[in-house]
Order: structure tokens, then sequence, then C-alpha cells
């Protein structure tokens, strides 16, 4: 008979226990490190001629990153990170395509070169 009041103490403890927890859980850091990796992410982005050649992914990965802004300001930061997160992802494909599209560029040029070569050697050789 002296047990129910341990097991209603252990029940109680329990259930403050997981309370706890729960309120622990439920608290993100504001996401400082995301955002700044995000707008870092951007401006090599910029560098790399996403302007040009990734217009619409830069324009994706500034948007998210002025939401992302707004949101830790609201203290919404588990929102905030996530929008970050989303910056940085756009703004790494907005550069990789700018790089993409500029060596597609050199590989044109260099192709026409090459012709323009051939041609000469075939009228020099011609002659």
């Amino acid at each position: 008979m002296n047990m129910k009041p341990w097991r209603i103490l252990k029940a109680c403890l329990v259930m403050l226990f997981t309370l706890v927890l729960a309120g622990c859980a439920d608290k993100v850091l504001p996401p400082t490190k995301q955002i700044t990796l995000a707008t870092q992410s951007i401006t090599q982005a910029e560098s790399s001629g996403a302007f040009e050649f990734a217009p619409v992914e830069l324009k994706s990965a500034r948007e998210k990153l002025s939401q992302a802004k707004i949101a830790m300001d609201k203290e919404e930061n588990l929102k905030a990170k996530r929008l970050a997160e989303e910056a940085m992802i756009d703004a790494n494909l907005a550069e990789a395509k700018a790089r993409s599209a500029k060596s597609q560029k050199v590989v044109e040029e260099l192709k026409e070169s090459i012709r323009v070569l051939r041609e000469e050697m075939n009228r020099k050789t011609g002659s």
C-alpha cells in the first residue's frame, strides 16, 4: 500500500521531465551562421556571373535570404534557418549554372578558333 504514493510521484516526475524536454526542444537558436553563409554564397554567385547566366536562381536566393532575416527578427528561428539554408542552396545553384555557362561559352569560342585555324591551314595548303 505504500507503493501507490511512489507510483504517483514517479508518474509526476516522468510528466515533468517530458514537459521540460518538450519546452527545450522548441527553442532554436537564431540562425546567424546560416544567414552569414547564405549572404556569402549570394555574393560568390554574383561574382561568378549569376546576374547574366542564372538570374532566376539568384533572385530566389535573395528573396529567401530576405525572408529568413524577417523570420529571424520575428524570432521564428526554425523558419529562418530553413529559409537561409534554401537561400544558400539557390545561390550555390546560381553559381554553378553561371560557371557552367561561362565554360560552355569558352568551349564555343575555342571551337570557333579551331574552325578558323583549319580554314587558314586549308587555304595555305591549297595554294
